[in-house]
């Protein structure tokens, strides 16, 4: 079977993870992936910790770093992230570690063998291991990722995963209405119109807490509920 070689930029939207953002990083140059070249840029979302100063201090550990001196919320980082990529793919990566690096050569395969459009992360597709999180967090999930499933035809089981990849040609950033937690509901409607292969794989878990940073709430649901309907019934351009 002939490999080719791919790109992908990864985007990782950095507020007020000093204990966590080098641990990512690190933990991101470690993975050696035949065929996969990263490009990593990080967009600090005007913390008020020490991140800024630890990100500045450990310039070998990404390729691009965008510093935004007001806080614009996870989706307007993520958009100022993909103004800059210059990947055949695009990966969202959070600075915390609710989600791991070195699961990079399971979301790489369908790219690299399968010719895949976007690859989806799962958190309910019998990972290894899975920390037990909030239930009305896994209720609003399964809700909206089953108004997806409906109005896309699909058969996605986790919408809201941390880990999505996909052809960085299906999207244009400056087509993006939202900025909010919202917005990756808004992205993959978008992409997934234009993409014929999609595949999920099993990924491991490691929630945190309110307590321990957790940012999204129940109450978010609504606002991706509403994006995910709006974009089937009043698209915008991809």
């Amino acid at each position: 079977m002939n490999v080719k070689k791919i790109k992908i930029s990864i985007i990782i939207p950095v507020f007020n993870e000093e204990n966590t953002i080098i641990t990512i990083l690190k933990k991101i140059s470690e993975q050696n992936i035949p065929n996969i070249e990263m490009e990593i840029i990080v967009i600090n979302d005007g913390s008020t910790d020490n991140s800024l100063k630890i990100i500045e201090a450990n310039s070998n550990l990404y390729s691009k770093f965008i510093n935004l001196k007001m806080n614009k919320g996870k989706g307007g980082a993520v958009r100022e992230g993909l103004k800059s990529v210059n990947g055949d793919f695009i990966l969202f990566q959070d600075a915390d570690l609710e989600y791991d690096p070195s699961e990079y050569p399971i979301l790489f395969k369908p790219l690299l063998e399968l010719d895949a459009d976007i690859v989806m992360g799962s958190r309910l597709m019998s990972p290894p291991l899975t920390r037990v999180h909030y239930f009305w967090n896994k209720v609003g999930n399964r809700c909206i990722t089953l108004v997806f499933d409906i109005l896309h035809n699909s058969t996605l089981t986790d919408i809201y995963s941390g880990y999505i990849v996909f052809r960085k040609d299906l999207l244009n950033p400056k087509n993006l209405r939202t900025d909010g937690w919202e917005q990756q509901a808004e992205i993959l409607s978008k992409i997934i119109k234009n993409s014929l292969k999609i595949y999920e794989v099993p990924i491991t878990y490691y929630g945190r807490t309110y307590e321990e940073g957790k940012k999204i709430k129940p109450k978010d649901v609504i606002k991706i509920m509403g994006t995910i309907i709006r974009e089937k019934i009043f698209p915008s351009k991809n």
